[in-house]
C-alpha cells in the first residue's frame, strides 16, 4: 500500500519540516535584530531613498545629527534638500567637468557616480532643521534587484566637526609655528648683519697691524695672528648663520647657470689643500679628460664642496685620505663623491647627520664646528635642484 503522508515517515518529514522553518524564523529574527541595532544606532546617519531619490529611511541617527523626525522628511523631500546648496552646485559643475556629461544640480549630483556603479565617498555640509551646519563624510550607493535595476540609494554619513576642528588647529599651530620661525630668522639675519660690521673693523685693524711699518714684534704678531683666526673663525661661522636664516626665511637668491665643472673642483683644491697639508691629509681630486657642465649657482656650489672637504679633512684619522670622485650616471645627472678614511658614523649618528647645530659628540675632538655646515649644504643643494646623502658605516665613511 502506497505512503500517503500518515504513519512514521510522514511524521519524520514533518518533523524535519518544522525544524527548518524554526530556524529560518530564528535566522530571520536574528537578521532582522541585526538590521534593527544598525539602523538605530546614533552614531551615523542611514537615509535610503527610491529610484528618484525621495527619502523612504531615515534612522534614529540621522534625527539625531539633523534635528528632523522621520515623518517629517520621509516621502517628502530628497537628501539633497539637507545639503549646502551651494556644495551641491560646485559638486555638479565639477562631476560634469569630470565625466564629460551634464549632471544637474540636487539628488543627480549626490548619486550620479553611484548610479553608474562607481564608488562615491564625499565630503559636503549637512544642514540641520535649526539651521545649524556641521561637516560630514557621506558614503552613497545604488540599491538594485535581481536585474540589476535601480530600485534606490543608501546614503551612510557621520560627523566631520571633530576631524576638521583638529585639521583647523593644525593649520592655525603650522602658522604659528612660521610665524616663529620667520621671527627667528629675522633675527638670525639681522643680529648677523650687526656683528659683520665691527668684526670688519677688527680684522682690518688686524690686518693692517700684521703688515704696518714698522713690522710687529714676535710677540705682537703671536697676538694679531690670534686676533685674525679667531675672527675669521667668527666671521665664517656669522656667514653661515645667515645664509641658513636666508634660506629658512625663503629669501636666499640662486643664479643657476651652466658652470664648468672641472673649473669648481680646480678651484676648490686650490681653496682646500693648505688645510689638507696642516693636517696631513693626502686629498685626490678626479682627471677629467672631459670638461662636463651642471646647472648651479658656482658660488653656492663651491661652497657645498668646500664644507665636505672641509669635514673629511676634520674628522679624518692622522695620515688620513680623502677621494674625490664624479660619477656620470647619464647626460643629465651627476655624483659627486666625497670619501675619508675617518672612523665613520654609527646608524644612530647617521639619522642625526643633518640635524642644525649638532656635531654628534665630536666636540671634544675637534674644537671648531658649529653643525650649521652640512644643513646649510642639504638645504643649498637642494635649492638647486640636488640631493645629498651619505654612505657610511662605523670603521669607513
Amino acid at each position: 500500500m502506497p505512503e500517503t503522508g500518515y504513519g512514521p515517515l510522514g511524521d519524520a518529514a514533518r518533523q524535519a519540516a518544522g525544524i527548518t522553518e524554526v530556524r529560518r524564523q530564528a535566522a530571520l529574527l536574528k537578521t532582522g535584530a541585526l538590521q534593527s541595532a544598525i539602523l538605530t544606532s546614533a552614531n551615523f546617519s542611514i537615509i535610503a531613498t527610491d529610484e528618484k531619490g525621495i527619502i523612504q529611511l531615515f534612522n534614529v541617527g540621522a534625527e539625531r545629527m539633523l534635528g528632523y523626525q522621520a515623518e517629517e522628511v520621509v516621502n517628502k523631500i530628497n537628501p539633497s534638500d539637507i545639503h549646502d546648496p551651494q556644495e551641491v552646485r560646485a559638486r555638479a559643475k565639477a562631476l560634469s567637468l569630470e565625466l564629460a556629461t551634464t549632471i544637474s544640480p540636487g539628488f543627480e549630483a549626490l548619486a550620479f557616480k553611484a548610479s553608474r556603479g562607481i564608488e562615491d565617498i564625499y565630503e559636503l555640509t549637512y544642514i540641520c532643521k535649526n539651521g545649524s551646519r556641521f561637516p560630514a563624510i557621506v558614503s552613497i550607493t545604488a540599491l538594485r534587484d535581481d536585474f540589476e535595476n535601480i530600485i534606490g540609494y543608501l546614503l551612510i554619513g557621520t560627523d566631520n566637526s571633530v576631524r576638521k576642528q583638529v585639521e583647523l588647529e593644525l593649520i592655525e599651530a603650522m602658522a604659528v609655528a612660521e610665524k616663529a620661525n620667520l621671527a627667528k630668522s629675522d633675527f638670525l639675519s639681522s643680529m648677523s648683519h650687526e656683528l659683520r660690521t665691527p668684526l670688519s673693523a677688527i680684522l682690518g685693524f688686524a690686518q693692517l697691524i700684521e703688515s704696518g711699518t714698522p713690522a710687529p714684534t714676535l710677540s705682537q704678531k703671536r697676538s694679531v695672528d690670534q686676533i685674525l683666526k679667531a675672527g675669521w673663525y667668527l666671521l665664517d661661522l656669522i656667514n653661515e648663520i645667515l645664509d641658513l636664516a636666508l634660506i629658512e626665511s625663503g629669501r636666499l637668491s640662486l643664479s643657476l647657470e651652466p658652470i664648468s665643472l672641472t673649473e669648481v673642483m680646480l678651484e676648490c683644491r686650490a681653496m682646500i689643500e693648505p688645510q689638507a697639508q696642516k693636517h696631513g691629509i693626502l686629498v685626490t681630486f678626479p682627471n677629467f679628460e672631459v670638461s662636463y657642465y651642471v646647472k648651479a649657482d658656482r658660488t653656492r656650489l663651491k661652497q657645498v664642496l668646500i664644507n665636505l672637504l672641509s669635514n673629511a679633512i676634520k674628522y679624518n684619522r692622522v695620515a688620513g685620505t680623502v677621494v674625490v670622485a664624479c660619477v656620470i650616471h647619464d647626460p643629465e645627472h651627476v655624483r659627486i663623491c666625497v670619501e675619508d678614511s675617518g672612523e665613520g658614523l654609527s646608524p644612530e649618528k647617521q639619522a642625526q647627520l643633518f640635524q642644525p647645530f649638532n656635531r654628534l659628540g665630536q666636540e671634544a675632538k675637534v674644537g671648531e664646528g658649529t653643525g650649521i655646515g652640512l644643513v646649510v649644504s642639504k638645504r643649498l643643494t637642494e635649492l638647486m635642484g640636488g640631493t645629498i646623502g651619505l654612505e657610511a658605516c662605523s670603521g669607513l665613511r
